[in-house]
């Protein structure tokens, strides 16, 4: 495994993420695919030992049951906490951003994780209701106290991450050290604005849905697992555009097969290659974190990646949280 540093907060993690929204109880209008109490402690047992230090959950997934999950694995296999990275996130919960809501928030994911402190402290969205100022403020405190080790952000506009940075920079107050954005093959936007501004401040990025949601795992469109089934949510990313993602997917099922490597290593070492520090990959079998783990020696050429690139077609913006 290779390793790299969140920014310049001297957290060094490694090149792979593991997903805690694969982790949880099965909530009824939820995902019903997420994994038990069991097999998350055997997935993150799997990562451990494959070199993989770095894990990412929110407050929301399963309604908290991942962070609990998460929490008791690390337990139950005595990883010391100073060899792992946690990071969870705060906004879809009552108040969002609000300073009591951050307040609110810290303390029960703290507790479902079992910790003293986050390595991470992630805002999962922009929130147009609580002023900037509050939430830099109330987030620097939790640094400042020791609950927080760093702070990142996650999808939204070029300009509102580039206007907290800017609150957090007046103020002197801690400032966003990665951004958590929607990012792969089969969705380019931010590299329109978002992640110029990331490059601009010396932000790291650890992408969700690095695989499109398993699109960049298997040919064709339709995997028949219970996810491509049942995720309404991945529906809505990313059948508008098939027609014209499934030569994406072909491609990538080329190179695939000319370097000899499955389709997810294809899809994630083009990830390092566009300077991505760590891929969240939010498996649910053993075998895909050993596909992840091998994709960081995968090195594609520069014609490789033009192949990848260059019938992307340029589509509406979703994830993000609108203006009410």
């Amino acid at each position: 495994m290779k390793y790299t540093e969140l920014g310049s907060t001297g957290i060094k993690v490694s090149r792979i993420c593991v997903g805690g929204m694969s982790f949880g109880r099965i909530i009824e209008g939820g995902h019903q695919w997420t994994l038990d109490e069991d097999a998350t402690r055997d997935m993150i047992a799997h990562a451990y030992d494959l070199g993989v230090n770095f894990i990412d959950t929110a407050n929301q997934y399963a309604e908290g049951s991942s962070e609990e999950f998460i929490g008791k694995a690390l337990k139950k296999l005595s990883i010391p906490r100073d060899r792992v990275v946690l990071a969870s996130k705060v906004y879809f919960n009552e108040g969002h951003l609000s300073r009591k809501a951050i307040r609110r928030e810290i303390e029960g994911t703290l507790t479902r994780l079992d910790t003293d402190y986050l390595d991470l402290y992630q805002i999962h969205r922009f929130d147009y209701d609580t002023p900037m100022e509050e939430t830099m403020e109330t987030l620097h405190e939790l640094v400042k106290e020791g609950k927080v080790r760093a702070l990142g952000a996650s999808a939204m506009y070029g300009y509102q991450f580039h206007n907290l940075q800017i609150v957090a920079e007046t103020n002197g107050w801690t400032k966003f050290s990665t951004m958590q954005n929607h990012y792969n093959l089969l969705y380019r936007e931010d590299e329109r604005e978002l992640i110029p501004v990331c490059e601009q401040y010396h932000v790291s990025r650890i992408p969700y849905s690095p695989l499109a949601g398993g699109h960049l795992t298997h040919r064709g469109w339709h995997s028949g697992s219970k996810r491509s089934d049942t995720d309404t949510i991945l529906k809505h990313k990313y059948d508008d555009y098939m027609e014209a993602d499934l030569v994406i997917i072909d491609r990538v099922a080329e190179l695939a097969e000319k370097h000899g490597v499955s389709m997810s290593e294809v899809a994630l070492a083009w990830q390092f290659a566009k300077s991505v520090a760590a891929p969240i990959v939010g498996a649910t079998k053993v075998p895909h974190f050993d596909q992840a783990v091998r994709s960081v020696d995968l090195e594609l050429s520069e014609a490789d990646v033009k192949y990848l690139e260059e019938t992307y077609t340029p589509r509406e913006l979703v994830g993000l949280v609108r203006h009410p």
